[in-house]
């Protein structure tokens, strides 16, 4: 049991609940408890085998405790089959479309008869939902948005749920004493944000017990086929997965293949063409001779290219760059000094400053920036001026107890729709670090939305801003504004722009992190960090920043305290 899987079922009672229009408080419980398991970096299952107090998570009270225990050591929890019997599964589909909202989906399915996001479309197509109470044309045309949203991310899951499957599987191959290695491929590999399905590749000294061994997996809800090659299983939460066996020698080759991108290997087979040769799964061969497939790097030198890190390996100049011998020698978790964008109980997070200040020491870190939310934001507990100016003080007086760290007293401060801040600017000035960012009138249009973010970029007290495109992966698309005008104001003015780290944004995209770069806009990558435990998902936006070819230079927050200091000092000064 999984936390992913667990996670799923809380948003599913909460998605029963809310369509039946519960309590609004009973419902956020749930997605708050799904919020806290999908994030922790520990296994629940193994907390609850540990005998560990779960209340102590956050958002964890007794009766989440014990339905969480519940659905370790049963699979379910008898809350969530007795809201299956009451409502079918299908129809809390409709709660996923961006824009619709409960009290629409209530009505579509009451007054339409609507029961599936097929029917949704039907509905919307037929024009019969832009009838419905509160509706209208413009809200029939983003609920078609929504639907094409959703399908887009259907049959994948986020990086991290792909993450908890490896792991678990690892923990079950590593168990064989017939496997003699295993490795992950595919777009898991190249740390893509969602994954369709797994890819893993095993050596095995006998592939008959190790079939064997797969097939008693728990996890598994169906098994596709199995063969000499190849084992393919569906996991409970529909996740594909494809064991296959290679041999020592062709081990290299078929990493290669079955890492990809598509792209990446056909322009891989070019190269091989040109010289004459021939590259498959088994092997890099000159006539009937193989010259290379034990490991990827020889294959690589045999044609003339350094080692490619998977994650650049989409077809984006990857080749050249390893002819030329100018592949970036890309960021690694342990570059990291410091997180700048976190968030404390002042606000929306679950843990005190001081807590947020010893799992930022425990990670190593050097110093982090305490970014509550600004007023704007009421429904996370947003900071007004007086708020945030006793917050200020007390991060001061937390500040002051270390020698060693810096804790940076900052802001997360929301940009207005007419581009103004949601705090006065000479309150701003006194803070270490403002970050801006955008939650409402998302659906402006791309001019609108380019001339708000620039007058924010211009006021000349933002350093950062955050999640600049605004996407929630598979749940909500990236807000549209001219990129080359809003970086260009963010250069000339010193503002940086964020790779935020948490699994569902992982954003900037890794195509729009490398253009920050080639811009030579400050990058900074944070985690958005609401707890203590949040600031562990750094690797995922580590992830998303090699794909964007970002070397640890590129990120300032790479930068030891000391240099960080006078970076930000010396940016301030340009900007008066």
């Amino acid at each position: 049991m999984e936390n992913s899987e667990i996670a799923r079922m809380f948003e599913l009672i909460a998605d029963m609940r809310e369509f039946r229009g519960d309590n609004a408080f009973r419902v956020r419980s749930y997605r708050n408890a799904a919020r806290t398991v999908r994030d922790l970096s520990q296994r629940v299952e193994d907390l609850v085998a540990q005998g560990e107090d779960l209340t102590q998570l956050p958002y964890v009270g007794k009766s989440i405790a014990e339905k969480m225990r519940e659905m370790v050591q049963t699979g379910t929890c008898r809350t969530l089959e007795e809201l299956r019997k009451e409502i079918p599964p299908e129809l809390t589909e409709l709660l996923h479309v961006p824009r619709l909202g409960a009290q629409g989906a209530k009505q579509v399915h009451e007054k339409l008869g609507v029961s599936s996001l097929a029917e949704l479309r039907q509905a919307c197509e037929d024009q019969r939902v832009r009838e419905l109470p509160g509706m209208g044309a413009k809200s029939e045309e983003n609920v078609l948005k929504g639907i094409r949203t959703l399908e887009s991310a259907s049959g994948r899951v986020l990086l991290k749920e792909a993450v908890e499957q490896i792991a678990a599987i690892g923990r079950h191959l590593d168990n064989c004493d017939a496997v003699v290695h295993w490795e992950p491929a595919g777009s898991y590999r190249r740390r893509k944000e969602t994954i369709g399905d797994l890819d893993i590749l095993i050596k095995a000294e006998d592939r008959d017990a190790v079939t064997q061994h797969i097939l008693h997996y728990g996890a598994i809800e169906e098994v596709l086929g199995k063969g000499e090659e190849k084992v393919s299983v569906v996991l409970g939460g529909g996740l594909q997965v494809d064991f296959r066996y290679f041999d020592a020698h062709a081990f290299g080759t078929a990493l290669m293949y079955f890492t990809g991108s598509k792209a990446h290997n056909i322009a891989v087979r070019q190269r091989v063409q040109d010289k004459g040769w021939k590259l498959n799964e088994y092997g890099l061969y000159e006539d009937d001779h193989r010259i290379a497939g034990e490991t990827e790097e020889e294959v690589y030198a045999e044609l003339g290219l350094d080692w490619i890190a998977p994650e650049l390996r989409e077809g984006r100049g990857e080749l050249e760059a390893a002819a030329e011998g100018n592949l970036p020698h890309l960021i690694e978790s342990g570059d990291i000094k410091g997180d700048l964008h976190c968030h404390s109980t002042a606000s929306d997070g679950v843990n005190s400053v001081a807590e947020m200040v010893q799992a930022a020491r425990r990670l190593g870190y050097e110093y982090l920036c305490i970014a509550d939310h600004s007023k704007a934001v009421s429904i996370a507990n947003g900071l007004d001026a007086e708020r945030l100016q006793e917050h200020l003080e007390h991060i001061r007086e937390v500040d002051a107890a270390y020698e060693d760290f810096w804790l940076l007293a900052g802001i997360e401060v929301d940009i207005l729709k007419d581009g103004t801040l949601d705090l006065p600017e000479s309150l701003l000035r006194e803070l270490d670090w403002v970050t801006a960012s955008t939650h409402f009138y998302l659906e402006l249009s791309e001019e609108e939305m380019t001339r708000r973010l620039v007058a924010a970029v211009e006021t000349g007290v933002v350093d950062c801003i955050a999640h600049p495109f605004m996407r929630l992966i598979g749940k909500r698309d990236m807000i549209q504004f001219d990129v080359d005008r809003v970086f260009e104001a963010c250069r000339a003015n010193g503002v940086c722009v964020e790779v935020n780290a948490h699994p569902e944004r992982l954003d900037l995209p890794d195509i729009y992190a490398r253009h920050a770069r080639d811009m030579g806009l400050g990058i900074v990558l944070d985690t958005d960090a609401h707890s203590g435990a949040d600031l562990g998902l750094i690797n995922y936006g580590v992830g998303m920043a090699r794909r964007g070819w970002l070397q640890a230079a590129d990120v300032m927050n790479t930068k030891p305290a000391g240099e960080l200091r006078e970076w930000i000092r010396t940016c301030r000064n340009k900007k008066k």
